[in-house]
């Protein structure tokens, strides 16, 4: 993602509407069992609603809010070799992020042989573990958002 993107995806609607990714792409690959290769259609469409997602909405009017904070978060997490993070913040997103992995693997596993409950599990799994990794980050950027003065730019 260039500094654009970022700053359009930072938009809540674009945030909270990332959440339905797992779901969405869940059904589409699900549906190979009552749409066969046609499966394909709605596989497709998730995955340009994927890519579509962090650059079709307009920049927030502010970022003052858990929603855009994630991805300003993001930002600073990716650019922990240049500007540290505290201590407390180093390790538990690299956990979590495992926990996303594994969840994805259920997810993946559930879906190609077309067991629900690994389906759901992976899931399930895979949300709580993003959904706690966005509060990370939010908590990252509020620790940060002063420790540049790019860093500070971006709340408005």
């Amino acid at each position: 993602m260039d500094e654009k993107t970022r700053r359009r995806h930072s938009n809540p609607l674009s945030v909270y509407s990332r959440f339905s990714m797992v779901p969405l792409l869940g059904l589409a690959f699900w549906s190979r069992i009552w749409l066969g290769y046609y499966s394909l259609i709605p596989i497709v469409i998730v995955v340009l609603w994927l890519w579509f997602n962090p650059r079709i909405f307009p920049e927030p009017k502010n970022t003052n809010n858990w929603a855009s904070k994630v991805v300003l978060g993001e930002w600073v997490w990716m650019n922990r070799k240049i500007v540290p993070v505290p201590t407390h913040h180093r390790y538990v997103p690299n956990i979590l992020s495992l926990v996303a992995a594994i969840g994805g693997i259920f997810f993946v596993l559930g879906v190609i042989i077309l067991d629900l409950c690994f389906t759901i599990f992976g899931g399930v799994v895979l949300v709580i573990s993003k959904l706690w990794f966005a509060d990370r980050m939010v908590w990252l950027y509020e620790d940060m958002k002063d420790a540049t003065a790019e860093y500070k730019s971006w709340l408005y």
